[in-house]
């Protein structure tokens, strides 16, 4: 493509995200045109920009036909970025900017935003040719300020348009390389980012079980837990892991009085209850309809759901008479033992890799979209929350083989990856022996070892299961001995007791 360098960006909604991605975009030379229906918003912005010198390059509008306006030029592309709340916000938004848009124009959505609504709107805007892209932005606000992990999908043409601005303010990895790259046709940009957030979820929980087992099982201090994280940090698997280093923060953070922060958060996590976050949820249920067993991701969801309802846990616990409160960890030698904990903190992350790439393998198949899964885990290696750099450079050869994009073999099916979960599968066992028996709170590492070991046996109480199935319901059954046959309904049936009514007797 000619086209000339976009040098003016539209940005509808300055939360948070926003706002820093206004000011990301103002440093590299871009003027930004803001537009929020929150006022405030916007003045806490050019505040922002004042105290920066941006102040020429970040312009308050009062509409969005004043957005449009401003953003016209003779020889390029309109760029509208959305950073707005997922659903009937974002129509909304289309709503008030559709009289000013115009073929050509490209709306970068950089929202969280449910893949089906992109690809209902890309639909919707097409005959126009106007341009819809669902964009996902990794990192959280402080990345969103120095530089995201970016995910577009959407027409490939309007992509190839916006990908030298969006190389410019994107993150960069060890060595330079921005981690921004075409995903695919589509809503594939956001389904990435919200199975993205899949991941996330279930790697937060194992890492926080984790905490819990330091602080709560062994009785470590913050400030020795957080020295452990550290460690874990700079060690061969868990090397450059973003949750982990942000956890050994987060242990050793005081405020003014020198009391640690983390003793006095709340034990409860709203987002998804509130549905200020639709990403877990969205995952859970793809994870469901697609029957593909992220059993991490999804016990990492209904925790959260369980940790949101505090009154009601509270109440749950009266009437329990805390019989089951946890209990410090009976270990013979502590180093020992946080050493499997490593161990199985690498065991479990791998594990939502696993589920969350066996995940998107199926979408892109059903879709036809052609992940480029290598290019995806760079997409990931900087900016992004789920950074974890040992874990993706194993992933990185195992992701580029056929099987990724054909009906073969899923991921757990590859000899180097069963290599690192078989070495690190007798610690996982071991650390959630140790916490059940202390009463210790750990769904995602224990599901992640019943995962692994029902994922990979022939053996399953299922047969059971299939027995009285066909016993009630007339399923009908594969005898054993005759290979595994196809995942679909058996040709045997046994009448294991017939039917009968009054009539019968």
């Amino acid at each position: 493509m000619s086209e000339p360098r976009i040098q003016k960006v539209g940005m509808v909604g300055v939360g948070s995200m926003g706002s820093m991605m206004s000011l990301l975009f103002a440093e590299h030379g871009y003027q930004v045109f803001l537009f929020d229906i929150e006022q405030s918003q916007m003045e806490k912005t050019q505040k922002k920009a004042q105290d920066l010198n941006l102040q020429e390059d970040v312009i308050r509008q009062d509409s969005y036909s004043q957005l449009c306006k401003s953003l016209s030029t003779d020889s390029q592309p309109r760029l509208i970025v959305f950073s707005i709340p997922h659903g009937l916000a974002g129509d909304k938004c289309l709503q008030g900017l559709r009289p000013s848009l115009t073929t050509g124009d490209i709306i970068l959505d950089c929202s969280n935003e449910h893949y089906k609504n992109t690809e209902r709107r890309q639909e919707e805007l097409r005959p126009h040719g106007i341009f819809y892209v669902g964009c996902g932005v990794s990192g959280g606000y402080q990345s969103a300020r120095a530089g995201p992990s970016m995910s577009p999908g959407g027409d490939r043409e309007a992509v190839e348009r916006i990908l030298p601005i969006l190389r410019i303010v994107a993150a960069k990895d060890d060595g330079g390389k921005p981690c921004v790259n075409y995903i695919g046709p589509g809503g594939s940009g956001h389904f990435v980012k919200m199975l993205h957030n899949g991941i996330e979820q279930g790697m937060m929980l194992v890492i926080a079980e984790a905490w819990y087992i330091l602080t709560r099982g062994l009785g470590l201090s913050y400030n020795e837990a957080g020295q452990v994280l550290y460690q874990w940090n700079e060690s061969p698997e868990l090397s450059k892991c973003f949750l982990i280093a942000i956890g050994a923060d987060v242990n050793q953070e005081k405020d003014e009085k020198a009391n640690h922060v983390v003793s006095y958060v709340q034990d409860k996590v709203v987002q998804d209850v509130d549905e200020s976050e639709g990403t877990g949820t969205w995952t859970c249920e793809e994870a469901v309809r697609l029957h593909s067993p992220a059993a991490t991701i999804i016990s990492a969801h209904l925790f959260r759901c369980a940790s949101a309802d505090l009154t009601q846990r509270m109440k749950n616990e009266k009437v329990s008479k805390g019989t089951y409160a946890t209990k410090p960890l009976q270990v013979n030698d502590k180093d020992s033992f946080i050493e499997q904990l490593r161990m199985a903190t690498y065991f479990c992350f791998l594990l939502c890799f696993v589920q969350g790439l066996n995940l998107l393998r199926r979408k892109s198949q059903q879709k036809g979209w052609e992940i480029n899964y290598p290019d995806l885990l760079h997409v990931w290696s900087a900016g992004s929350i789920i950074r974890a750099d040992a874990i993706m450079s194993l992933l990185q050869p195992i992701c580029s083989q056929p099987r990724m994009k054909s009906d073969g073999d899923d991921i757990l099916a590859d000899q180097t990856l069963e290599k690192e979960l078989s070495r690190s599968f007798d610690s996982t066992k071991n650390v959630v022996l140790k916490a059940i028996e202390a009463n210790m709170i750990i769904p995602a590492i224990s599901q992640s070892l019943e995962y692994f070991k029902y994922s990979t046996r022939t053996e399953l109480p299922t047969q059971f299961m299939e027995a009285e199935l066909d016993y009630f319901g007339h399923h009908n059954f594969d005898i054993r001995g005759y290979g595994p046959g196809e995942a679909k309904k058996g040709s045997h049936h046994h009448e294991w007791k017939p039917a009968k009514g009054t009539s019968d007797k």
